[in-house]
């Protein structure tokens, strides 16, 4: 039941993860797509801030990953790869700081998480928690620049959430209001809703969510300015009914995404500059819990389903997807999780499109226009950081 809860919440990106050292389970590909020669040129990152874990989760088009690495305390910070070397991002003042969505522009524009050193008067289970860990500290959204940290301001409580910039310079995420709602579950007591950023006019402004609904949250934006994210009640400001509806805003208004049935879990991920979106929704509950499976929607009134990759797939979630329209994400059956490609209608596991080198690839979080994919992979026991490169593409391409 421990696992099971851990895959549903958005922390098993990298959670359960650090944990899943099993060997890759038999299963029988569904979908027709077969081993094929590799394709994909892989590099795995063994640069860490002296800690064991190393995690991708964001590349822009030069080439540069963000993400976050551990130190040899155990704490984390958001990092920056460039060539294969590691930078620290550091904190608020904090313990932890990371980087967990497309959180990286073409500039090298870089919004994450972090900790920081003030009290929660409140206390509350915040987002933060799920992916940095329990703490009593306040923790809010960032965009780093010019080599300093700089915190994002919430729309008057006390925490925020920074997922995504584009190469505007705007950045999305969420953050609390000064409003208590009946709708937050305790010790969440403030309602949240999504925020959009713009440090250089100083701008910012809250996102509505759908009506009745109590909060909402944006997970991506594009260079046309349309922002992705979730709408629903408080709860405890993480997945379930915090995300009934997934949505997208134009020009401030939400409206509601189609999703797969389910009425929890709806999550859009990245959206890219054509408006397609990709992400995660519920098949619908059941007794066992919600069923999560990956979906692209390329706006028209219905979804599509991707994957899953193997028949005894319970998770499957989508991350990512480029200017192409390829997608990113991971399909996991009972005891590991595998990074796939869906491309063209077609959902590959990454495993076999890359030479194998006693690693197993787990999860692709983000690709970028050239199609070169960054997320973690299992190697020798430990979480690290990969590239994955087209053949023939080189690292500055």
């Amino acid at each position: 039941m421990q696992r099971l809860s851990c895959l549903l919440l958005l922390a098993a990106l990298y959670g359960c993860a650090e944990e899943a050292q099993s060997p890759v389970a038999k299963a029988s590909p569904s979908g027709g797509h077969s081993p094929i020669e590799p394709v994909y040129e892989l590099e795995i990152i063994d640069a860490t801030l002296g800690g064991t874990v190393g995690v991708g989760a964001a590349i822009n088009n030069a080439g540069v990953v963000a993400g976050y690495s551990t130190l040899p305390n155990g704490t984390r910070q958001a990092a920056v790869w460039r060539d294969g070397v590691i930078d620290s991002l550091r904190t608020l003042g904090g313990p932890n700081s990371a980087v967990l969505w497309p959180g990286i522009n073409n500039t090298g524009m870089v919004a994450g998480i972090s900790f920081t050193d003030d009290a929660d008067p409140h206390n509350a289970n915040w987002s933060c928690e799920t992916f940095m860990g329990a703490s009593d500290r306040t923790c809010l959204g960032f965009y780093w620049e010019g080599g300093e940290m700089h915190p994002l301001e919430t729309l008057g409580g006390f925490n925020g959430f920074a997922t995504a910039v584009n190469n505007l310079g705007q950045i999305v995420g969420w953050s609390e209001t000064a409003a208590p709602d009946s709708s937050c579950k305790a010790p969440q007591v403030l309602t949240f809703h999504a925020t959009l950023w713009e440090p250089k006019t100083g701008r910012k402004q809250a996102l509505p969510p759908l009506f009745g609904d109590a909060a909402s949250a944006a997970t991506a934006i594009n260079d046309q300015g349309q922002i992705v994210g979730i709408s629903g009640s408080c709860y405890v400001a993480v997945g379930d009914s915090s995300a009934r509806a997934a949505v997208i805003w134009e020009n401030g208004v939400p409206r509601e995404i189609p999703n797969l049935g389910g009425d929890t879990w709806n999550t859009p991920m990245d959206i890219n500059d054509a408006g397609h979106v990709v992400g995660f929704g519920n098949l619908g509950d059941d007794a066992n819990g919600p069923r999560l499976r990956a979906f692209l929607w390329t706006g028209g009134s219905a979804v599509t389903q991707v994957g899953p990759l193997y028949e005894d797939d319970t998770v499957v979630q989508a991350y990512g997807i480029n200017v192409r329209g390829q997608v990113v994400g991971r399909a996991c059956g009972p005891s590991v999780c595998r990074a796939f490609l869906y491309d063209k209608g077609v959902i590959y596991d990454l495993n076999h499109l890359v030479e194998q080198v006693g690693a197993r690839l787990e999860l692709a979080r983000q690709i970028n226009d050239a199609g070169v994919i960054t997320g973690h992979l299992v190697h020798e026991n430990r979480l690290k950081m990969f590239i994955a490169r087209p053949r023939g593409v080189t690292p500055d391409a």
